[in-house]
């Protein structure tokens, strides 16, 4: 067993230079005009049309297909914005009718649904913010372009009595130098701040889009997976418990009945066989003994104290010199100091992984080595266990990587099991931290 320093492997998001961002947010701007002007357009229209004609019934027809339209507009504009927000793609669930529904089923079908409608809002509030922000990174790119090449064009503007210079009317003077140093100036300062200004307008641009687009999706999905590490930690909590009592009653339950057998028998020889007793009281002892060992035993899976008293490293540590597999253990020092604690329960959730895992391995593997990664990384931690055992091992419902894969759900982790027959088999745990 060693411990040593591991590398993180935590997923990381890509850097993006700063001129190729720059591309990036101008493209966003300058093509987000145009899908603006088309997508309002068909927005007012349609729905000033259908609400007009609603009263015939004519209107109904022409409302769905406008927010079919405009759906198609928001799918446009959701594939662009992830790489102004770096951030993955995310595209709404839309009810689709049922198979067979009637006509008018499927026209009412989109005017149901608060994201058609959302889409259709974005089609015609976008356009404000899409000529605001095109206007101002023209404006900043061309002035960041002309003014820093003035000395490159100034000769060609004709002069006279009428055609006063920036540098005039501030009181620069007259001549060409004070008129070329100001605006080479004026365009430097532009040129400089031009990332700035582009990104902004960028990121306000593709964030409010997001927020009529995505955003109801987004929290949807959020709290569906609250929903799932909710009912995960009480699934893990229920199988803990279930686990607890199955060991007290077959370990200390078993034993403090016996001992209270041999005690029960040792007053009925405290007269008679004072020999027996001294015998009956020794198991007496002995099997109190054992009652300790194994409730110490029971209290390490409720909450080991090496694992709060010295943290993740110590406590894998403990773990690995108990198996009676040989396991190499390479995790980060620094995760045991007080600088570089875990969350608690991200710790629990890293112990009782390799734990389980550990024990999966001693007793159904038949492997002869065992090696244990702990990477610390951004924002995640990853465990790693792998064996040279026979393979087969899987998250199925009553074995036990499901209780863990419910207890790395719980803290917002996954688990990941690659066992093919033979071996080797490879237990992958990530979790925020």
């Amino acid at each position: 067993m060693s411990t040593a320093p591991a590398p993180a492997h935590a997923a990381q998001p890509e850097r993006v230079g700063v001129l190729r961002q720059l591309r990036i947010d101008t493209g966003y701007i300058l093509l987000g005009f145009p899908l603006a002007i088309a997508s309002c357009s068909v927005a007012v229209t349609g729905l000033s049309t259908g609400l007009g004609t609603l009263v015939i019934l004519v209107g109904l027809p022409v409302l769905a297909g406008t927010l079919f339209v405009a759906r198609f507009f928001a799918d446009v504009e959701r594939w662009r914005i992830p790489a102004v927000l770096r951030r993955p793609r995310t595209r709404p669930n839309y009810r689709t009718p049922e198979p067979g529904a009637g006509v008018w089923k499927r026209i009412l079908n989109p005017l149901t649904q608060i994201q058609f409608w959302l889409d259709l809002a974005h089609g015609i509030l976008y356009f404000p913010i899409a000529v605001t922000t095109f206007c101002i990174v023209v404006s900043w790119w061309a002035v960041a372009i002309g003014g820093t090449l003035t000395v490159a064009w100034d000769w060609s503007i004709p002069r006279g009595p009428h055609n006063q210079s920036l540098a005039q009317l501030i009181g620069l003077g007259d001549g060409t130098f004070a008129r070329v140093g100001l605006q080479t100036a004026i365009g430097v300062v532009c040129l400089i701040s031009l990332p700035f200004v582009v990104r902004g307008c960028a990121l306000m641009s593709a964030g409010f889009s997001r927020l009529l687009l995505t955003g109801v999706a987004e929290m949807r999905q959020t709290i569906s997976v609250l929903t799932e590490q909710k009912a995960a930690a009480a699934s893990a909590e229920a199988i803990s418990l279930r686990r607890l009592e199955r060991d007290i009653h077959d370990g200390p339950q078993q034993r403090l009945v016996r001992l209270a057998m041999d005690l029960s028998r040792a007053r009925q020889q405290l007269d008679r066989d004072p020999a027996a007793l001294r015998q009956t009281l020794d198991e007496a002892l002995g099997q109190t003994q054992e009652t300790l060992d194994e409730l110490r035993a029971l209290s390490r899976g409720i909450a080991p104290p090496v694992l709060t008293d010295r943290g993740l490293p110590s406590a894998l540590a403990a773990l690995a010199v108990r198996c009676t597999v040989p396991v190499e253990l390479v995790i980060d020092p620094d995760l045991g100091t007080p600088a570089g604690r875990l969350d608690a329960a991200v710790e629990t959730a890293a112990y009782f992984s390799v734990a389980e895992a550990l024990t999966n391995v001693a007793k159904h593997s038949g492997a002869a080595n065992c090696w244990v990664t702990v990477a610390h990384g951004p924002g995640r931690l990853g465990v790693e266990i792998v064996d040279d055992g026979d393979g087969g091992a899987h998250v199925a419902k009553g074995h036990g990587l499901s209780g863990l894969a419910d207890r790395v759900r719980a803290v917002g982790g996954a688990l990941s099991v690659v066992s093919p027959a033979g071996g080797p088999t490879t237990i992958g745990v990530e979790m925020p931290c």
